[in-house]
């Protein structure tokens, strides 16, 4: 677990740098060139919703920058921005969730009604596949979508989400078994249909 937090520290060491010499508007710049990317597509695994995504990195960047002499060092500045972003999406699902009114029973009744497809073109499964990511528990998913989707390694995943490594794993483990579970009953659970539809 050290050598992650090492390796993100010593990565932003230019940023930090040039913050505590003073240069506050480039190392902000710098910062937006190395994380832009990175806040919208967390805030797009948290909040499936790009709008709301789009959103809610901007807050994220607005409050990382008014905070950005605040920053002390004590933890890797990757994780400090990545805990400034997960607490604006985890209002914005606060906020949305208090504003939705789909029930569980709406929901049960849309999983129902995913049928089990013939075989089809290799995008209708992948749709599908990602119809089947999208109905994961939420940990499960966000997981799932940043390992998988995002790309990221099992350590830049738990520092995205704030949690431990092993958390990470035993996620991806679970979630990775609802998805078989799921495709056996659809019959979609041949490997190599499962291949063509990776991204």
């Amino acid at each position: 677990m050290q050598a992650p937090a090492a390796d993100a520290a010593s990565r932003d060491s230019d940023i930090v740098g040039l913050l505590r010499s003073g240069h506050r508007e480039r190392a902000f710049e710098a910062l937006l060139q190395r994380y832009e990317g990175k806040i919208y597509r967390l805030c797009c695994a948290l909040l499936r919703d790009r709008t709301q995504a789009e959103d809610a990195a901007q807050e994220s960047l607005l409050r990382v920058w008014k905070a950005f002499d605040a920053y002390d060092g004590r933890a890797a500045l990757s994780s400090w921005i990545y805990a400034i972003t997960r607490n604006r999406c985890l209002t914005a699902l606060e906020r949305r969730k208090a504003m939705d009114s789909l029930s569980d029973s709406e929901v049960e009744a849309e999983v129902a009604g995913l049928g089990s497809p013939d075989e089809g073109p290799a995008d209708e499964r992948s749709g599908q596949l990602r119809e089947l990511v999208n109905l994961l528990p939420e940990r499960l998913r966000r997981t799932l979508v940043l390992y998988y989707f995002e790309e990221r390694s099992t350590s830049e995943v738990a520092l995205m989400l704030g949690c431990p490594e092993g958390t990470v794993k035993t996620h991806l483990f679970r979630a990775r078994a609802a998805l078989m579970g799921q495709l056996k009953k659809r019959g979609l659970d041949d490997a190599s249909l499962w291949l063509e539809t990776t991204p």
